[in-house]
């Protein structure tokens, strides 16, 4: 089982930009199991699309998150080729939930050929469409504070699959439920500078179709704290330009957001 469509694939590019990350001597973490994820067509899709720091750089902001968090029950959206629940020992005694579509989970089981550190369900499911019922009945608790996890994801979906996708995780966080989740700005997606690689996935059929500058106006119900990537980035020793103020005209920017359920309203 090794045919996904191309979508999908991004998380074997991902995962080779971390076994790229992971060999370096200054490294911001160790994915032990990323190359094996990757694969020839992940290296292949780095050579086409080059090496960045984005997927370093958010890969360590989660991974740094969660284990200040120390999550009792993480949902992982968009699993795709992350390997946390196999690499992370903060997770040793959580519980986890890995959404994706059921040949994605499959296939990363065939690749990584390990048991999780903890406790780890597959949850197959199409984000797009109605994927609670699935979550709900692999385990989920509803009652219990979650983390949950979307990265690398909204950017692929439309305007309307991304606010029921939001909607969809508010209704199940209970009051101390976390969310860390990405955002790329429709300031960068109108970037001159991005057509290029943006005009390079969309001829994979890898379409960037969401952007937005104010992704707190998604998260009602939620306290947010975001963080510009390039500020996140300069922390880390891994970003090569000037940061740049967030709303500076001209500039694109991306976005690194750890929102807290506030309210305990159910959507």
């Amino acid at each position: 089982m090794n045919e996904l469509d191309q979508v999908a694939l991004t998380g074997r590019l991902t995962a080779a930009l971390r076994a790229l990350e992971s060999r370096r001597p200054d490294h911001l973490f160790v994915d032990p199991f990323a190359d094996r994820l990757a694969g020839d067509v992940g290296r292949q899709l780095m050579v086409e699309f080059g090496e960045n720091s984005t997927i370093a750089v958010r890969t360590r902001f989660l991974d740094d998150r969660l284990t200040a968090l120390r999550p009792e029950q993480l949902v992982i959206v968009a699993a795709g080729m992350d390997s946390r629940a196999y690499r992370l020992d903060v997770l040793r005694d959580a519980v986890v939930y890995e959404l994706d579509r059921p040949e994605v989970l499959r296939l990363k089981e065939e690749l990584i050929a390990a048991p999780p550190l903890g406790e780890r369900h597959d949850v197959g499911v199409d984000l797009a469409a109605s994927w609670a019922p699935a979550l709900l009945d692999a385990g989920f608790d509803a009652s219990r504070p979650t983390v949950w996890t979307v990265e690398g994801l909204v950017q692929y979906l439309t305007a309307d699959d991304v606010r029921r996708l939001i909607d969809g995780i508010t209704e199940l966080s209970a009051p101390g439920s976390r969310l860390l989740i990405d955002f790329v700005g429709q300031s960068l997606l109108d970037s001159a500078a991005m057509r290029p690689m943006l005009e390079r996935f969309a001829g994979l059929d890898m379409t960037w179709r969401f952007g937005t500058d104010e992704p707190e106006s998604l998260l009602d119900g939620w306290s947010c704290e975001t963080s510009l990537f390039d500020a996140v980035g300069s922390s880390y020793g891994r970003w090569g330009y000037p940061e740049v103020p967030r709303g500076t005209p001209g500039v694109g920017h991306g976005y690194l957001v750890q929102a807290s359920r506030v309210d305990g309203q159910r959507a």
